[in-house]
Formats: structure tokens, sequence, C-alpha cells
């Protein structure tokens, strides 16, 4: 089983989560830019991090065989911070990064004016980089937000049909289908979709264009997730075709409209500025 995991946040996994991802079968990734669970206080915390996901996160992603690509943007928690907002001015140069697919997460967390001003300009973001959005649909008033987020998308100059809805569930995935975008859900351990959900849901509306992600972070998350889904799809009588498509192929269509997601070549691993990180022989292909 090969895996792409289209949405998960390695700055706050360990070695350990990288090295179980690759006995899983995950062989690729991409690492959105998110709340990092405190409030950032200025532009070049953001920077700094920018920096780590464009530098840091592929090496060490590369220790054990895997794929790291990245998605940048202003959080659609942190829109609603004035010492944030001006980040915005600084994503152009970032967007041009060769390892950055999307740009992501934007969207909705309390549906207000600054997220609905934040949202609009990022969108426009992905249309100047021919970049495809990766979009954050909000946990509360969830059926409002990707309504409302739909709407706003159809008012920009970015095609629907490059835009992933993530962090979908029963309520909101008919609405998201039906727009045209590709959809996205989050298996958590606790929140969100569990596997038996997703299942439910590929049996009702199919896995064409849907991509499942550990969205993994600080919180009581799985990196693993992803795995236990093409798990269940096939304990459910789904076939290993099936389980392919949503687990590799629809990420990697998804996130080749880019034209910038690079499978094969992997970053050196001998060293980082000149910091040597290896502890052993790297994982073999």
């Amino acid at each position: 089983m090969r895996i792409f995991d289209p949405h998960i946040h390695m700055t706050s996994r360990t070695t350990d989560d990288y090295r179980a991802m690759r006995d899983a079968g995950v062989r690729a990734l991409v690492e959105p830019s998110f709340w990092l669970g405190q409030p950032r206080t200025n532009v070049g915390s953001f920077l700094d991090y920018f920096d780590a996901l464009l530098g840091w996160e592929p090496y060490r992603a590369a220790q054990h065989g895997i794929a790291h690509h990245c998605a940048l943007a202003l959080n659609p928690k942190e829109a609603n911070d004035p010492r944030c907002v001006p980040v915005l001015a600084e994503l152009d140069r970032y967007l041009r990064k060769d390892s950055v697919v999307a740009v992501g997460e934007i969207g909705y967390d309390s549906l207000t004016p600054a997220e609905d001003t934040a949202l609009a300009a990022q969108l426009q973001l992905a249309v100047d980089h021919e970049l495809p959005a990766l979009v954050h649909t909000p946990h509360r008033d969830k059926a409002a937000g990707v309504a409302r987020t739909i709407d706003v998308v159809r008012e920009s100059d970015l095609p629907i049909e490059r835009v992933l809805l993530d962090h979908l569930n029963e309520t909101t995935v008919k609405a998201a289908k039906d727009s045209g975008s590709w959809l996205g859900f989050s298996v958590y351990p606790d929140t969100k979709m569990d596997e038996r959900r997703m299942v439910r849901l590929l049996r009702r509306y199919g896995p064409e264009k849907v991509l499942v992600n550990s969205a993994a972070d600080w919180g009581n998350s799985d990196p693993l997730k992803t795995r236990r889904v093409g798990e269940a799809m096939l304990a459910d009588g789904f076939t290993e075709d099936d389980v392919d498509l949503v687990l590799w192929r629809n990420p990697v269509a998804f996130y080749s409209l880019s034209g910038r997601l690079d499978l094969d070549q992997l970053p050196e691993t001998d060293d980082y500025a000149g910091n040597v990180l290896r502890r052993g022989a790297p994982a073999e292909a």
C-alpha cells in the first residue's frame, strides 16, 4: 500500500513518527502552514516557520525516504490578528519556491470579515502563482462555512476545480461534491472523521476526487490514520485499486495541478547547513 498524506503537520511530529509512517507505506506528504497552538506575535515568526517548511522538514523527511512538499499561507485563525496580517505581503516571494505545491491552509475559522479579506487575497495569490488552494473548512458552523467558502471561491478568479475543501464530514460532503471541488477528509482519533465513517462516505459518494489525510499535529492525532483508512476500505470490500486511488493517485493528481510536484528527487541527506543529523543508514527506497 503506497500512501501520500496530503495534509499533515510534521513540524509537530517526532523522528519516530517519520519512521513509523515509512514502515506503514507513506512515501509522500504535503505539510500546510497552520496555527502553532499559541498566537504568533510578529511576522518574523511566520517567516522562520516558512523557511523550516522549505528547508528543514524536507531534509528531515528525506532521512526516511519520504518526499516532502508544503503549502504556505496565513491561516484562518491568525487572519483575525492584526499582528499577523502583514505576512500577506511576504507570501509572494515564498509562493515562488519549487516545493510549494499549493496556497494553504486558507479559509474560515470563525467566519469573520477579516477572514473574508484574507481568503479572497490568498485565492488571488493562488491565481497569480498558478497554484491550487487547500481550504480549511471551519470546525464550528461547518455547513455555513462551506457554503460561504464556495461562494467566495466562485467570486474569485480561481476555478473551483483547483480547490481542495478539507475537513469535510457528513454534513458538508454533498455541497462540496456538487460544487466541483476536490474533497478532503481528516481522520482523527477523537474528533473530525474516523475510519468507519470514512468508509461509509466512500460507499455513498465514491472515491473520485477524494483525499484522506491524518492532519496530524500537536493535539491527539495519529499520523498513521491514512493507513487505517486503507485497511478499513479493504475490509469493507473495496479493491486495492480503490485504495490506491484514494491514498495515492488522487493526492498526486490534485497537487500536480501546481506543476511542481516531484516525487522522485529527495533532498541531499548528508548534512543540513553544516549540521549532520544522520544517526545511522537512511532507509532504502
